[in-house]
């Protein structure tokens, strides 16, 4: 309805009012204002919401709870009170008491490296994982550490950021190991004395600075040369594989020939020691049996030289039948032979 329209008399009553001399009218506006009526306040009213505010105020924040796994750290003006164990405990209202309840038994994690989100991929962070070996290699490592809340008094009061002081720390400690390690420590044998210096040296400077902070883990996710010569160190490393393979089979080719020719030698010796005692031992029995052959060739040189030259004989011919003949007189072959009767008679 247009603005004009409300102006406008409607009824012969409307027309009557607006005829009547020139501007007239009684100057009322055409519709109603409507009246508001602000509620008389009693000083009992005021008293029962004031009341109502106070504990509203008051109740809630008087009474807190600690969870199992929490413990309560309340402060009195700012300044530390005291601690308290889970449960249900009193306090007075803000301002005057505060109380904080830390998860003293969580176990939280600092990850150096890189960084992980669910549903998102792994981030790369190469200002924190790159770092600078002994033996001036450069390495990538990724690094997570555990901690939990030792003292959650100094944690309150003397830690503003503990993830960034852990991540900080942490950072610190394992580029001044790595930097006096080997490339080749840190890669393959030294990761595990890497980890437990790193989770030592962690703490005693969380020590140092009071932060209420305990190390439970240091993990060593990834340790890897840069992308960019990756292939080159990949190729550095199948050729060190390769050199101890062959290190490692001759080793095993050595081990199998030294003991079996040692053995060989040890039996040869024997053998030379053998014959040479059984040379000398031959050799003295010959010599023991020549003395006594003189001694009885000298008591009976006859006898002697007639047993010795017997002797020699059954030694020279010992499979062949022999014939002992006296040299005296009318001895002879032919008694001896085996002539049969027919041979003596006469048949010829």
């Amino acid at each position: 309805m247009p603005w004009d329209d409300l102006h406008e008399p409607k009824g012969p009553e409307d027309r009557f009012k607006g005829s009547g001399g020139q501007g007239g009218g009684s100057g009322k506006p055409p519709f109603d204002i409507p009246q508001i009526k602000i509620p008389q306040f009693k000083p009992s009213m005021v008293l029962g919401v004031i009341l109502l505010l106070l504990v509203v105020w008051i109740v809630p924040g008087t009474f807190y709870f600690v969870e199992p796994d929490e413990e309560g750290v309340v402060t009195t003006f700012g300044k530390f009170s005291r601690t308290t164990s889970p449960g249900l405990h009193f306090k007075w209202p803000s301002p005057i008491e505060h109380a904080a309840t830390p998860a003293i038994r969580q176990v939280r994690r600092a990850e150096i490296g890189f960084r992980t989100s669910q549903g998102r991929p792994l981030q790369r962070v190469p200002a924190e994982s790159l770092m600078l070996t002994g033996d001036q290699n450069i390495i990538d490592i990724n690094l997570v550490v555990q901690y939990r809340i030792m003292d959650s008094v100094k944690f309150l009061f003397n830690v503003r950021r503990p993830h960034k002081l852990i991540r900080d720390a942490a950072e610190t400690v394992i580029r001044g190991i790595i930097g006096s390690k080997n490339i080749d420590e840190a890669l393959t044998t030294g990761k595990a004395e890497i980890q437990l210096l790193a989770k030592e040296q962690i703490q005693v400077l969380l020590d140092r600075y009071e932060s209420g902070l305990q190390v439970v883990t240091i993990q060593l996710q990834d340790v890897h040369p840069p992308e960019q010569v990756e292939a080159a160190f990949k190729d550095v490393v199948s050729a060190r594989e390769d050199k101890e393979r062959m290190i490692n089979e001759a080793q095993g080719y050595r081990n199998a020939v030294i003991p079996e020719a040692r053995g060989q030698a040890a039996k040869i010796v024997r053998e030379a020691e053998g014959y040479r005692e059984k040379v000398i031992k031959t050799a003295e029995g010959d010599a023991k049996r020549f003395l006594q052959q003189y001694a009885a060739y000298i008591k009976a040189p006859d006898i002697t030289r007639k047993r010795i030259y017997l002797e020699t004989m059954e030694e020279i011919l010992p499979n062949i039948k022999k014939f002992i003949l006296d040299n005296k007189k009318g001895s002879g072959v032919l008694p001896i032979l085996p002539l049969g009767g027919n041979l003596m008679g006469g048949n010829r």
